[in-house]
């Protein structure tokens, strides 16, 4: 039987036990008020015989029958009782319903009528059957002279009692009928609530969950129709880098805009890149319905700082070796053709090809010299030049840059000065002056790096300007960016430093994006 019937009938079976009890105990109070309200009736109506003169002094004369027994047959008439009974104060009957009992004793106790006390509520059996007797005594004077009994018929008494019950159980049957609807209602709503899941299901579902929640490596957030947290592992706060209470509308927390975005839009997300504090995630988004009813969002995280960190270097070893492979095939060319002139006696062309190449050498970009101690940085201001030039542009180190420290952080600065740089060489081959170029200041003040990035482009559009550094913006065309500048600020906050938009540009000049970076650099100049 399913767990939703048992709780049904259990329900039921509560409601009927609960009823019955009611109506027995509402019976035997009926049973019992009309009892004491019989006897008293009784009583009264034996002190109204008990007071008459006429049967006082017939008590006191011992007369049985005659004026007693009219008297009696009287009130019994009028008051349709069971019987009225007269007696002297030896139990003798002076008066009865059946004449011929007269002088005969009575057939119950009257001892505490005759010894001055009223009697009440006594059911008895008599000679004329069960009844409902009360007795209060027969006084002249200081003396009891006899007694006077009131009998009501039980069967009457019963009457009632059935009566006042027939009633009570037509209220007691509509509260069951009302009981079993809304256990009915009840059960239903609890298959509802529980999808019609039985609880051996829901605790299998519960011990699948904390094993899945907790027995993987990937964060998982779950989300309900409202937006709000219902589930989430210790994985999901570690990546996200913050405390994630079940209830909490997600609108409430700080995360990432593109997190934000992803649940808002409602469809699926494969492969979404976002920043959590210094770390990238992938995330995917997925939302979850049951018979066509949407119950909510659910989320899976992964962290892929470290392979996004490997990426980044081994993008900086491209540039640079992609650098260098230009420069050898460039000179290998100049070789051969050097060779050739030789070879044919073209003594005089070869010292002019050697002078053109002289003064081409010297107009390339200077490399940064003494300024920048750091051979890291030296690496990737070369790298960046050489991508510069082969896409026709000019990569400038501005005159006041001045590091003597060695680089505490590669990683970190390459992130900042190499996404700065990237955004500025972009902008500027967009910008309509030519020749396209970048400017950047490297500036050491004791263990803090100071970067100046300024290019040539048309600045930064004036609806991007407060919302540049949220994940997924960016002028480029292309799908995949909105990342760099994300990331460049994560950098240096990891290191307690900013990244913010110094000048937006737009006149004379493109934009100037400026970082500081605290404890960056090393406090050792670099021999």
């Amino acid at each position: 039987m399913r767990f939703t019937r048992q709780v049904l009938l259990l329900q039921i079976g509560v409601v009927v036990l609960v009823v019955g009890l009611g109506v027995a105990l509402v019976a035997w109070l009926l049973r019992t008020t009309l009892t004491e309200q019989y006897g008293e009736r009784a009583l009264a109506i034996a002190k109204s015989v008990a007071a008459d003169p006429v049967v006082i002094a017939g008590a006191a004369a011992r007369q049985q029958g005659g004026p007693l027994q009219t008297r009696a047959q009287a009130v019994t008439k009028a008051n349709e009782v069971l019987f009225v009974v007269i007696t002297d104060d030896q139990g003798i009957r002076l008066a009865h319903p059946d004449p011929g009992s007269i002088g005969d004793r009575v057939s119950t106790s009257a001892k505490e009528a005759l010894s001055g006390q009223d009697v009440v509520s006594a059911v008895q059996e008599g000679t004329l059957g069960l009844s409902v007797r009360s007795k209060t005594p027969i006084a002249q004077g200081d003396r009891v002279v006899g007694e006077v009994s009131v009998g009501f018929n039980v069967t009457e008494l019963t009457g009632d009692v059935n009566r006042l019950i027939e009633l009570t159980s037509l209220f007691a049957g509509g509260a069951l009928l009302l009981g079993a609807g809304a256990s009915a209602l009840l059960n239903r709503r609890l298959r509802r609530v529980t999808h019609g899941l039985e609880p051996q299901e829901l605790t299998e579902l519960l011990y699948e969950r904390e094993a899945v929640l907790h027995g993987i490596g990937e964060g998982v957030l779950a989300l309900d129709a409202q937006q709000r947290v219902t589930v989430r592992n210790d994985e999901a706060e570690r990546l996200l880098g913050t405390a994630l209470p079940v209830g909490t509308p997600l609108a409430e927390l700080d995360l990432s805009p593109r997190l934000q975005m992803a649940v808002a839009e409602g469809v699926p997300v494969d492969n979404l890149l976002a920043v959590a504090g210094n770390r990238v995630l992938v995330i995917n988004s997925r939302a979850v319905r049951r018979e066509e009813r949407p119950l909510g969002t659910v989320l899976t995280l992964r962290d892929r700082t470290d392979l996004d960190t490997l990426t980044r270097e081994l993008d900086g070893i491209r540039s640079l070796s992609d650098g260098l492979r230009a420069q050898r095939h460039e000179f290998a060319n100049r070789l051969h053709t050097l060779s050739g002139l030789l070879q044919l006696g073209h003594h005089t062309e070869a010292e002019e090809y050697l002078q053109t190449l002289t003064e081409t050498t010297g107009a390339r970009a200077e490399p940064p010299g003494d300024r920048i101690a750091d051979p890291y940085l030296r690496a990737l201001l070369v790298a960046k030049s050489e991508q510069a030039q082969e896409k026709g542009m000019e990569l400038r180190l501005a005159d006041d840059s001045w590091v003597p420290a060695a680089v505490t952080d590669p990683v970190a600065a390459g992130t900042v000065i190499g996404n700065l740089v990237d955004n500025a060489l972009h902008a500027a081959r967009l910008g309509p002056r030519r020749p396209a170029s970048v400017e950047i200041g490297l500036l050491a003040d004791g263990d803090t790096l100071h970067v100046s990035v300024v290019d040539s482009g048309p600045g930064v559009p004036e609806p991007l300007r407060e919302k540049l550094f949220d994940e997924g913006v960016s002028t480029k065309l292309t799908p995949g960016h909105g990342l760099g500048l994300a990331l460049a600020r994560q950098a240096a906050r990891a290191h307690g430093g900013e990244v913010w938009l110094a000048d937006p540009g737009g006149g004379a000049a493109g934009a100037l994006f400026v970082a500081k970076l605290p404890g960056l650099l090393s406090t050792l100049e670099v021999p």
